[in-house]
């Protein structure tokens, strides 16, 4: 966890919010979700996740969305990040969906 969030904070990303997910999925532990201000700012938040868990010896196991890079998604098995686009993250206010009792 501490490699995702340190990637993150190195490429500036906004609003870093970790939630544990443990009780609400059984295929994932821990949900990040971070903002970025542009699309090429999302790519390099995503990749540079994905570059620190593999020098930490995490499994990475894909990522999705680097073609636009409004919202990528970086599957590491026990923790999935998601870095988004302001507005795109507003809109789908994963939050709200995965908090205890939250609401969409």
């Amino acid at each position: 966890m501490h490699a995702v969030v340190a990637a993150l904070e190195d490429i500036k990303a906004e609003n870093i919010t970790v939630l544990d997910v443990s009780e609400l999925s059984s295929i994932f532990e821990w949900m990040v979700i971070a903002s970025a201000n542009s699309t090429r700012q999302t790519k390099a938040l995503a990749e540079n996740v994905q570059e620190k868990l593999e020098e930490a010896g995490e499994r990475v196991f894909g990522t999705e969305g680097m073609e636009t890079g409004e919202w990528v998604l970086v599957d590491a098995g026990e923790v999935i990040v998601h870095v988004m686009q302001p507005a795109i993250r507003q809109y789908y206010n994963l939050e709200g969906l995965w908090s205890p009792g939250g609401k969409a």
